[in-house]
């Protein structure tokens, strides 16, 4: 959203999109550490295994294309926090 249209927003509108901001982050770090750990065991098992083809290695780059896009997207609730923070509601 906007900055214009959360300052025209109830206190109490805001805490409710403060919520869904929480469990967006939240999301972001489950979906991250799931595919960490995915990454870690397949990167375990193909050093534990007796064969080891390069090609194995391939299909862990989706998970590591995953969370660079969890982590890189742009934030787009910085004009949320910058409004909560006038409010004083964090």
């Amino acid at each position: 959203m906007e900055k214009e249209d959360l300052l025209k927003l109830k206190d109490e509108e805001l805490l409710i999109e403060k919520k869904k901001y929480r469990k967006a982050q939240l999301f972001n770090a489950v979906a991250i550490g799931f595919l960490v750990g995915i990454l870690i065991f397949g990167f375990g098992a193909w050093a534990l295994s007796s064969d080891k083809k390069p090609g194995f290695l391939i299909p862990m780059i989706f998970p590591i294309i995953f969370i660079y896009r969890l982590v890189k997207t742009p934030n787009k609730n910085t004009a949320l926090e910058e409004v909560l923070r006038e409010r004083n509601l964090i």
